[in-house]
């Protein structure tokens, strides 16, 4: 089974800014941590970035950026798209299959909006996911903190069994492509 890391929405503008999101530093360590992990098994990195024209995350703006901590190879892959959907109106999908991979572990920001809609469509797809519990990530909202948001993105996505493979959690230092 042929595994991609994707790694949603680490961008400098959702994480650098006035208000980072929850637990943002280890998040950001936990992520390099399963990149270098990734590659070092010859699995394939991917960074989605979301853009949106004419905002301060519109493509090659500083906010669009990766966040700085975020180590990069010249090995890893680059998606852009401009939906919570990481396969919609991306080339996304074209290029896991040219690739051949078969299973996905997601990360990254934010846990009920990206996260949530490319683990669902991922399943959708036909694709297993390693959910990574404690490397995605969001900010307090006013009707729930980020931490509650996150351990209910993680209990829902791992709970869905429609669609025939499933989404597992696992922790950053317990993954393994």
């Amino acid at each position: 089974m042929a595994k991609a890391l994707l790694v949603i929405d680490v961008q400098q503008l959702l994480f650098e800014g006035a208000k980072p999101p929850f637990d943002a530093d280890n998040i950001i360590r936990r992520i390099n941590h399963l990149t270098q992990t990734a590659r070092a098994a010859g699995a394939v990195v991917i960074f989605i970035q979301h853009e949106q024209p004419d905002t301060p995350i519109a493509r090659e703006t500083q906010g669009w950026q990766l966040v700085s901590g975020l180590i990069q190879d010249e090995n890893d892959y680059f998606v852009g798209k401009t939906t919570p959907d990481s396969f919609q109106g991306t080339g996304l999908k074209a290029l896991l299959d040219e690739l051949d991979v078969d299973a996905l572990a997601i990360c990254g920001y934010a846990s009920e909006f990206c996260v949530d809609t490319t683990v669902r469509r991922a399943l959708a797809l036909g694709y297993p996911v390693d959910l990574i519990t404690d490397a995605h990530t969001t900010a307090d909202k006013a009707h729930l903190d980020a931490k509650t948001i996150i351990a209910h993105e993680n209990a829902t996505l791992c709970s869905i069994k429609s669609f025939g493979v499933v989404a597992t959690a696992v922790s950053a230092t317990d993954w393994r492509p």
